[in-house]
């Protein structure tokens, strides 16, 4: 499978964004890309660095104009196309969404957010209500896609459970950053962490893993405190963890890669995690602690 990334800095204005990221999709669809995965948010700037009811207006339905564009590209090019909404779903409730747009133009599926942050300069759980799709992949003309969103890269139960459940790659729209305050030497701590768990979800489920972030400072609207500095290093790796591409931590960047989705048959049978699983001796696993 050949999949385009495509990490950016976003503008003020969505439209901006949205046009920046449609020249992109033909950019890489020109090079044979067959699906492409945005980061989270793609659209408008990560507006969660604060609690403020305007940023509802940037809310829009699944047959929203960013679906609308993101369809008529894939039907266009001829290829699957990974997205994300800030979704209204109804009147007060709203979520963190991931669409999938098929080939033909068609929504393959959805996957709200099940994990939802609330953090300094991360206030999502004022906007985001819990995601209630489960851990489901979703299938495509290309395969079954484990779409999860950002925070839940934290949390091996969620790329697990896709696992389990067949999905063919991980995939992880993602908006995160360092606070510029931050020191070089944590800086590097917390980059190192965000890379290490999302390659051991790779090995631990013999699947490629595809993470795409942002890039560039945004400032913090309220000025109460220094933004957020997007780390971009969007990655992929194979399905057994090795890094197969990554890039720059503060520049615009589209590539195309190469996933080999056969290796996880052959990881399977040289590593049959999934054979040796102890599946009797987990239930304290649905408990919030062990006491």
């Amino acid at each position: 499978m050949k999949v385009g990334l495509i990490q950016h800095s976003n503008q003020q204005q969505p439209q901006e964004n949205l046009s920046n990221t449609l020249d992109q999709i033909d950019q890489l669809a020109a090079q044979d890309a067959e699906l492409i995965v945005l980061q989270e948010l793609h659209a408008c700037r990560y507006f969660c660095q604060t609690e403020s009811s305007v940023h509802f207006d940037l809310a829009e339905p699944l047959d929203g104009p960013t679906i609308q564009a993101l369809a008529h590209s894939a039907r266009k090019n001829k290829l699957v196309i990974v997205g994300s909404i800030f979704e209204k779903r109804c009147q007060g409730v709203f979520h963190n969404t991931a669409v999938v747009m098929d080939r033909d133009g068609s929504m393959a599926g959805f996957y709200r957010k099940m994990h939802i942050p609330d953090d300094p300069g991360y206030y999502e759980k004022y906007y985001f209500t819990l995601g209630d799709t489960g851990f489901t992949p979703i299938d495509t003309q290309l395969g079954r896609l484990g779409v999860l969103v950002c925070w839940d890269q934290w949390f091996p139960e969620a790329a697990r459970l896709m696992a389990l459940a067949g999905a063919e790659v991980l995939i992880f729209p993602t908006a995160i950053g360092w606070d510029p305050r931050d020191t070089d030497q944590e800086k590097a701590r917390q980059l190192d962490a965000w890379i290490t768990i999302q390659r051991s979800h790779s090995i631990a489920n013999n699947l490629p893993v595809i993470s795409v972030n942002r890039v560039s400072h945004e400032a913090d609207p309220s000025q109460q405190t220094n933004g957020i500095s997007f780390w971009g290093n969007s990655f992929a790796c194979d399905a057994m963890g090795k890094v197969i591409a990554q890039c720059h931590d503060s520049e615009n960047q589209s590539i195309v890669i190469d996933i080999d989705l056969a290796q996880t048959a052959q990881q399977r049978l040289l590593w049959p995690y999934f054979r040796d699983r102890r599946v009797d001796a987990y239930s304290d696993l649905s408990r919030r602690v062990i006491d």
